[in-house]
């Protein structure tokens, strides 16, 4: 009977120590801005030009700052039409508006709309994606001023999860020779949303 015991206690702690301690917001932010450096420190897959990249350390972000983690009441827009969203250049890919996603910050209550790239869905890995182009206060000042984007999984109830320490910045911000979408003027936030990447300088 001891022996039954001892062993169901070694089993226990044994299941306990195999188990993953929940990662911090602030560590899973830190982790998305090591991933971020890591890419753009890859000559394979950096997006900077070649004098930007033998110069570059890391990117800027402000503060971590929890009140920007957003959890936005969300609504279903079904039966939306495709559109082709305007970008830099003369590339128009296809999307279609998902949702609405709503929520109260510094006293106001702000809306973003979230949408799906049509040709993105086709792949199995990014059957959930969705995508939040958006514009704030801080565009052109501390931030890049064609805006910043975020991406999001497709929600499984009626909130979903915005993230704004996970705002990054268009390809555009780095090198003008990629062709990147334009935040949608429904999206222009009258907020200074102070997370997430700040303006690269370029060197």
């Amino acid at each position: 009977m001891r022996k039954t015991i001892y062993l169901l206690l070694f089993l226990v702690t044994l299941t306990g120590c195999n188990q993953e301690t929940p990662m911090t917001h602030k560590e899973e932010i830190e982790q998305f801005r090591y991933k971020m450096n890591v890419e753009f420190s890859d000559l394979k897959t950096t997006p900077l030009k070649k004098k930007d990249f033998k110069k570059f350390k890391e990117l800027a972000f402000f503060e971590i700052d929890a009140s920007f983690k957003i959890e936005a009441s969300f609504e279903r827009t079904p039966d939306e039409p495709i559109f082709e969203m305007q970008t830099t250049t003369d590339r128009k890919p296809l999307y279609t508006q998902y949702g609405i996603a709503t929520f109260t910050h510094s006293g106001k209550e702000h809306t973003l709309r979230v949408y799906q790239n049509q040709e993105l869905i086709l792949d199995p890995e990014y059957a959930d994606h969705l995508f939040i182009p958006f514009n704030d206060l801080t565009n052109g000042a501390e931030t890049y001023d064609g805006g910043r984007y975020i991406d999001v999984d497709i929600p499984k109830g009626e909130i979903i999860v915005i993230d704004f320490n996970k705002s990054y910045n268009p390809y555009c911000a780095y090198n003008d020779e990629y062709s990147c979408p334009i935040p949608p003027r429904e999206n222009d936030l009258d907020l200074a949303i102070k997370a997430g990447v700040l303006a690269f300088k370029k060197h």
